[in-house]
């Protein structure tokens, strides 16, 4: 009865070393023996290459724009690296579910600067790689364009592999289907006491179905020389929609001694039973605003001039209604004498509607009025005069 065949190489190899041969062939019988070993199952067949579907794609909407954005894939389907990546479908429908792309709305060429694993310069390992962002900007159709609210369009891509075969669609991303305004096309600015006022040309109001709403967003940047990107935008207020023919926003909440650009976008509101979605349309041409203050405040009114001082040092206190402009800071008093003229009896604003006159002497009689004065030195016309007498 023979040996089984496992067993006869181990037996050719321990003859082979008690042999005065053994030192000449044992090694390599060894090594043959190892490698007959090391086959524990057959081969695995040849990757498919097929890149790994996005599913972090991310859609945004500003007019007719739609920009979508994805990252771009660096495994395959069976968990392998992606040595190449081909051409990308854009896929777009209206319908209610999108399951392959049959007519994509364009075919995006392979990337030309991929962040694929490369070799190391060892030549041995993967160098680690990150996704790089991919986008694309595709422009609906004013056909497409509709007035239902609920209406929406459906976006994915595949991306394939050097044989444009790819493994399916990426995640689907929803965006509304409604209509937005255009913008404004006369926007002008005018720089007031009150602040910056706005105005533009009001279309007639669209005939929107209850659950849709159109305003003007009006949006504030600061004009800075060498902006390295963190100046952002600012909303200034918003204004409906209403048709009226001509429209006016002030803003008065800007910061003075400084320059801004203002534009207006036209905004669509779906009210949707999970919360509010809002459309911008596109933006007008931008205004630019100096905001050099050179407006005094308001003129103080209401000057009252009340003499006490009996049995006492004589003095005349003066009062008047506040002024409300919130770069206020205080006011100036003057006083005059019969056929004299009037001298500021502060040497610092007042900050308070009042003031006490102790300088004041027997016999005279007294003539006041009062100024504001803003934080930048813009002084206002003084407020009419009132008289008293001390006795």
């Amino acid at each position: 009865m023979g040996q089984p065949t496992s067993v006869l190489p181990l037996i050719v190899l321990l003859f082979l070393m008690k042999s005065r041969f053994g030192k000449l062939f044992a090694p390599a019988a060894l090594c043959l023996l190892m490698a007959g070993c090391a086959q524990t199952g057959p081969p695995l067949p040849p990757s498919l290459e097929l890149p790994k579907p996005p599913s972090d794609l991310r859609a945004s909407r500003k007019g007719n724009r739609v920009t979508l954005s994805w990252s771009e894939p660096l495994l395959t389907t069976d968990r392998q690296g992606v040595r190449f990546i081909g051409p990308t479908l854009v896929c777009r429908s209206s319908e209610s579910e999108i399951t392959v792309c049959r007519t994509p709305v364009s075919t995006l060429p392979a990337p030309a600067v991929s962040n694929l694993p490369q070799k190391s310069t060892s030549g041995q390992k993967s160098v680690s790689a990150s996704p790089l962002p991919q986008t694309y900007v595709d422009t609906l159709p004013i056909t497409m364009q509709q007035q239902d609210p609920t209406a929406e369009i459906i976006y994915a891509v595949e991306v394939l592999n050097r044989n444009s075969r790819g493994a399916g669609l990426s995640n689907r991303v929803h965006v509304p289907d409604i209509v937005t305004l255009p913008p404004p096309g006369d926007l002008s600015a005018q720089l007031t006491g009150e602040g910056v006022k706005l105005t533009w040309t009001n279309p007639q109001a669209p005939a929107n179905p209850p659950d849709v709403q159109t305003r003007y967003r009006i949006y504030r940047r600061e004009e800075k020389s060498g902006d390295n990107g963190s100046n952002r935008d600012t909303v200034a207020g918003e204004v409906p929609v209403d048709g009226s023919g001509r429209e006016h926003f002030t803003d008065s909440t800007f910061e003075w001694e400084k320059t801004f650009l203002y534009w207006v976008t036209p905004v669509t509101v779906l009210n949707r039973t999970g919360g509010e979605i809002q459309v911008e349309g596109d933006d007008s041409q931008d205004v630019r605003v100096v905001a050099h203050d050179v407006f005094p405040p308001g003129v103080p009114s209401g000057l009252q001039a009340v003499y006490s001082g009996e049995g006492q040092k004589p003095f005349i206190d003066l009062i008047w209604a506040p002024v409300t402009d919130a770069d206020l800071a205080g006011y100036n008093v003057y006083r005059s004498e019969e056929n004299g003229g009037a001298l500021k009896l502060n040497t610092e604003p007042v900050k308070s509607p009042s003031y006490r006159d102790n300088t004041v002497v027997s016999g005279k009689n007294y003539t006041y009025t009062v100024s504001a004065v803003d934080v930048r030195g813009n002084n206002s016309p003084r407020s009419e005069t009132t008289t008293e007498s001390v006795p």
